[in-house]
């Protein structure tokens, strides 16, 4: 199968470059409007025929079509990622330009060959969201050996086991302070347990891990929200022009902090990466602000998403959540099994380095593949009754947090997080349940998360933190879905 790299041509004029736009651009003010906002609706009447017409050339061509953003799928993926297990495992998608992965043994060998697979953004065919990603300074995760294996095997002093255990005690106790805000103390409440709960825990949770002041917290958790576009495939300009000022921002921020932790170090993150050395190198100053930026984004989106997504999944299997009541010896195990039934991360994405063949497919070197974990984790031939939750599952190996050489770093710290969070919901409340409005999803592609949830709960008693955390920020308002 080869790639599609032809560029579908411009949908209209961009005003300006043409006899006719320099004409109107030396007009009145109204017509100088009109001059940008008529191709502007020009485009966005043509993009969705444009779309459509593509998805009919794709199914005709392969009897499947793959949108992510077809309505519907942003609440429920996993019936369109079985069909694309199913008949097409290495499906070429046009409007991507990507070929598409979903069963488990192509998407585990895959993140295992770091040879044939890279991370390195530079060897993919351009789009907007990878131009964006390469003009930022790369982090290990766009990195191949060797500069991805020095780099990782820097930080990966910062968590180990021993680091990630210490923290246990604080994400314990923001849980529960985070719970006595929403609760304000009543042995009944309603809140949206994101904003209250699974939000801003993973980020007070990295914010002390790093080192960040208290009154800086609503930053932090801006620039988490900003920083997580760029991964998405599809970003718009006004998007990625804001990830370029998000980066400027967090530079500036955390400029000082390096400095001064190299000349008063302190019991952090920021600390123990400038103090981290490996054959006698050490992290360079720009280094360790994007390996910052890196961890403040895979602490913080993919954490909050396993919890939301975990609870979601609990609240609408109750014979689930019963059984984590009756036996919390489960909760470690039920962790992996929620991280599989609703993948916080959805897609991870590779450029061939030569030609290959995939299900049966040739994929020609330089062509992106997305790996579609939500699927992976849902293959029947790994998993007994994929498609259930079952938090006793005996057929352990979710493919969520990675595997081979990328294997997410913060993976542990993600699991202790999962675990605590769901030990304090449960100890605290004898009965939550959804209400309200809702849930709704965020509308991502490569991140699977929850925008709201709510809920009602009903105490089973007052339980006080251990130490009080910093004022939890607030969640960015609902992104709007893009048509």
């Amino acid at each position: 199968m080869r790639a599609d790299t032809s560029q579908p041509r411009p949908l209209a004029c961009r005003g300006g470059s043409c006899q006719h736009h320099s004409h109107v651009l030396s007009a009145t003010p109204g017509t100088r409007v009109a001059a940008r906002l008529v191709p502007r609706l020009i485009e966005s009447a043509v993009r969705p025929l444009y779309i459509r017409a593509r998805l009919a050339e794709e199914r005709l061509r392969s009897g499947i079509a793959w949108w992510p953003l077809a309505p519907g799928y942003l609440a429920d993926p996993y019936p369109a990622l079985r069909r694309l297990r199913e008949k097409d495992p290495c499906h070429f998608s046009p409007l991507t330009r990507m070929a598409l992965v979903s069963r488990y043994r192509d998407v585990d060998r895959i993140l295992r060959d770091h040879k044939r697979f890279s991370n390195d953004l530079r060897r993919g065919t351009p789009t907007r969201s990878i131009d964006a990603r390469s003009k930022l300074v790369p982090s290990m995760i766009s990195l191949d050996p060797p500069d991805h294996t020095r780099l990782r095997s820097l930080v990966n002093r910062a968590f180990t086991p021993r680091q990630v255990a210490k923290m246990e005690d604080y994400v314990r106790a923001t849980a529960h302070a985070l719970l006595d805000q929403a609760t304000d103390g009543a042995q009944t409440a309603a809140f949206d347990l994101m904003s209250a709960f699974a939000a801003p825990l993973p980020t007070l949770v990295i914010g002390r891990m790093i080192g960040v002041a208290d009154e800086d917290f609503a930053h932090f958790k801006n620039w988490s929200d900003r920083f997580a576009r760029v991964l998405e495939p599809i970003l718009t300009k006004e998007e990625s022009e804001d990830v370029f000022r998000a980066d400027a921002e967090f530079a500036r921020y955390f400029a000082r902090v390096i400095e001064v932790r190299r000349k008063e170090p302190r019991d952090d993150l920021v600390s123990r990466l400038v103090q981290a050395e490996h054959e006698e190198e050490r992290l360079t100053s720009q280094e360790t602000y994007v390996m910052l930026r890196l961890l403040l984004v895979a602490g913080n989106e993919t954490t909050t998403n396993l919890i939301g997504n975990g609870m979601l999944a609990l609240l609408r299997n109750p014979g689930q959540l019963e059984a984590l009541r009756g036996q919390p010896g489960l909760i470690k195990d039920a962790v992996e099994e929620l991280a599989r039934f609703d993948s916080p991360v959805q897609v991870d994405a590779r450029f061939a380095t030569e030609d290959v063949e995939i299900a049966g497919r040739s994929v020609k070197a330089g062509s992106r593949v997305a790996l579609l974990l939500g699927g992976a984790n849902r293959d029947p031939d790994q998993f007994q009754r994929p498609e259930e939750l079952d938090v006793a599952r005996p057929d352990k190996g979710n493919i969520s947090f990675g595997r081979g050489i990328h294997h997410c770093l913060g993976a542990p710290l993600a699991r202790l997080e999962g675990r605590v969070a769901l030990e304090v919901l449960l100890e605290r409340f004898a009965d939550i349940r959804l209400s309200g409005r809702p849930p709704v999803f965020a509308p991502t592609i490569v991140l699977r998360g929850l925008e709201q949830l709510d809920v009602e709960v009903a105490a089973r008693r007052t339980a006080a933190p251990v130490s009080p955390p910093p004022a939890a920020p607030a969640r960015r308002p609902p992104r709007q879905t893009r048509p």
